[in-house]
């Protein structure tokens, strides 16, 4: 029988703490997103139409990374304390290439790497 891959990710809109469940210490990787604070100020000075497209840009680019990532796993749960969490379960369900990955979505607070450790490790062992 397969072992079965597990990833947890805390994730707000700057960025993500991949945390996988294989080896003890636990592997964590971070991905930035490349939208920030000042991009965002800088083009809302210049029209908010443009500010939300590059942002959308932004955030779609972000989210494909992880989402290449998740691609590689059999059981994701996503937490954290804004609303990147469900954007990204929705970008994924509409994709076909994760409908056999299970992903569930719980929030969270901001937290350090230590606590999204024990998030992840709580999470898994109770299943």
């Amino acid at each position: 029988m397969a072992t079965v891959k597990k990833l947890g990710i805390w994730i707000d809109h700057s960025s993500a703490h991949l945390t996988a469940i294989s080896a003890d210490p636990f592997e964590t990787k971070t991905i930035e997103s490349n939208f920030t604070h000042e991009d965002r100020e800088h083009t809302l000075s210049r029209s908010e139409n443009v500010m939300h497209n590059k942002e959308h840009h932004h955030h779609s680019e972000y989210y494909k990374k992880i989402g290449e990532v998740i691609r590689n796993y059999d059981d994701v749960i996503l937490f954290g304390p804004t609303d990147a969490k469900v954007e990204l379960f929705n970008v994924l369900r509409e994709d076909h290439r994760f409908a056999k990955i299970k992903i569930e979505i719980k929030q969270a607070d901001k937290m350090t790497e230590s606590q999204q450790h024990a998030f992840v490790r709580e999470y898994f062992s109770g299943r």
